[in-house]
């Protein structure tokens, strides 16, 4: 009984911390800074986040109330917008969606004014696309995991077409899904209504994201399975479900912020593993019940062959289970500290209950079954209850789509720490970004970015930083930088030994008759 308890408590941890597939990059830093005042009109604003990232769609709402064009183009892990010229005295909000690494959209808005504070806050989003978007993620569920999983458990353990109607309708249910998740990516992507999947650019878009290949990955195991429920032969139906069991790991692993964690030798196997063995957990529910209503007792051998069959799969959900846990939850605190961690004191209650009903069948309801075959009333009532607590964990995990886990919250806190200084120098014809790494007391490295007036890189021979510190009596410094691989000029191990307001003047030299000069002042720390 220590050892079943033990199993049992081990099984709990590893489905309860098992993390799905999520994705955020973060806003580190800005220039000009949310809810600054600028004295004069800016060329362009950057957003610098702590990953890389690629601008999806960047709107301006002027100080008018007017929509506004703009561009936008990434720079490693920024953003840099172009602003229109003519932007009226007032407060401009921007918004911004992009596309993280692992393919989710990440939008936010930034105020700045400009000359003096106006205007009102912006509209809120609409739920709708959420809550589709919910919905659909629950659908491509049960595809995956019921759909899939029950062919494979007909063919590999059931030796029959048991549960048709719930595994074929869960396959065609997650087909359906995960099409329209395909195109609501691509228009909670561009910030469209619900209309825009009646256009192309939503499903092109997201295509080019990383959950587009995961998607075309699900429908493909789906497919496959449901081309195996109807195979003419048991041995093309082994491998076609092995095909379409692979796939389900395949797509829960090549998408999402767990499959992006590092270490990605260990994350992306572990998802594949978990996906897997949650599909033939949950996959065997709706045959057995089948089986469970048949009057030829066909249900005792196929139940104790899965039961043969899971311990090893269970052994791997734990493995699995307590490595991501490890990587995404990072502290006990976070359960309770953040929306990820209560989501998942929720899906704990449910697990719960679920793993107590499983012990049940497993260790009475089967026992009795086979000493009376004919009283398998206990059994089904058990499979029902087991059910109805999958469809709540499902449910449950689907809203860890939009909420990111502790790992990438603190991820993202620490760069946020960590960012470098940035300095925002422009005139009407020239632009430079100076980025100044830690940004504090101590040995500091510069980049200076050197643009024209149209954001375009200025075409420059020598760069010249000079610092000084006037209020502590230190006179000028000067240092000459390198020009780097990417375009930038770079200076390395430069000596601030003292906080306060730091003068800095850069000279560009374009050709042998012409240098631009900027000069501006920074708050060293």
């Amino acid at each position: 009984m220590a050892r079943i308890i033990a199993g049992l408590a081990a099984l709990l941890v590893a489905l309860c911390f098992a993390t799905g597939a999520l994705a955020h990059a973060s806003l580190i830093s800005a220039e000009p800074a949310d809810g600054s005042v600028v004295a004069r009109p800016l060329k362009t604003l950057q957003l610098r986040f702590n990953e890389s990232v690629m601008p999806a769609v960047v709107s301006l709402i002027d100080a008018a109330g007017k929509t506004r064009d703009v561009t936008a183009r990434a720079v490693d892990t920024t953003v840099v917008i172009t602003l229109p010229d003519d932007l009226p005295r007032g407060t401009q909000v921007v918004s911004y969606r992009v596309v993280s690494q692992d393919g989710h959209p990440v939008a936010g808005s930034l105020i700045f004014s400009i000359g003096t504070v106006t205007g009102g806050a912006a509209p809120a989003g609409s739920v709708v696309v959420p809550v589709l978007i919910w919905l659909l993620r629950i659908g491509v569920y049960l595809g995956l995991f019921v759909g899939v999983g029950g062919v494979f458990f007909a063919a590999w353990i059931g030796w029959g077409p048991n549960g048709e109607r719930a595994v074929i309708g869960s396959l065609r249910i997650g087909l359906v899904s995960a099409v329209a998740s395909l195109g609501l990516q691509g228009v909670d992507l561009l910030d469209l209504p619900v209309q825009g999947l009646l256009t192309l650019t939503p499903w092109t878009r997201a295509l080019g994201t990383s959950l587009g290949p995961s998607l075309l990955i699900a429908i493909a195991a789906m497919a496959v399975a449901r081309y195996a429920w109807q195979s003419p032969t048991m041995s093309i139906s082994w491998v076609l479900t092995s095909a379409s069991m692979a796939g389900v790991g395949l797509s829960l692993a090549t998408s999402g912020h767990a499959a992006t964690a590092p270490p990605q030798w260990l994350t992306g196997p572990a998802l594949f593993i978990h996906g897997v063995a949650v599909a033939f957990w949950i996959g065997a529910l709706a045959p057995l019940i089948a089986l469970s209503r048949k009057k030829t007792g066909a249900v005792l051998p196929v139940l104790l062959r899965f039961s043969r069959v899971a311990m090893p799969v269970v052994g791997a959900l734990v493995v699995c289970g307590f490595g991501l846990a490890i990587v995404q939850l990072e502290s006990v605190g976070a359960l309770i500290e953040t929306r990820y961690g209560i989501i998942l004191l929720v899906k704990l209650t449910l697990v719960t209950i679920l793993l107590g009903f499983a012990a049940l069948n497993r260790y009475r309801v089967t026992p009795a079954l086979a000493a009376d075959p004919s009283d398998r009333r206990p059994l089904k009532a058990g499979l029902l209850f087991e059910c109805v607590a999958v469809l709540g964990i499902l449910a449950v995990v689907a809203g860890w789509r939009f909420t990111p886990p502790p790992r990438a919250l603190a991820a993202a806190a620490q760069a946020a720490v960590e960012a470098p200084l940035a300095v925002h120098i422009h005139t009407e014809t020239a632009m430079f970004q100076v980025l100044i790494s830690p940004g504090k007391v101590g040995t500091d490295d510069f980049v200076l970015q050197l643009m024209a007036g149209d954001a375009s890189l200025l075409p420059v021979k020598e760069a010249t930083l000079t610092l000084s510190l006037p209020e502590r009596g230190i006179e000028p410094i000067e240092r000459s930088a390198s020009r780097g691989p990417d375009g930038y000029w770079h200076l390395r191990g430069v000596p601030l030994p003292l906080p306060g307001r730091w003068h800095m003047r850069i000279e560009a030299l374009v050709s042998d008759f012409e240098k631009v000069t900027l000069e501006d002042d920074f708050e060293l720390r």
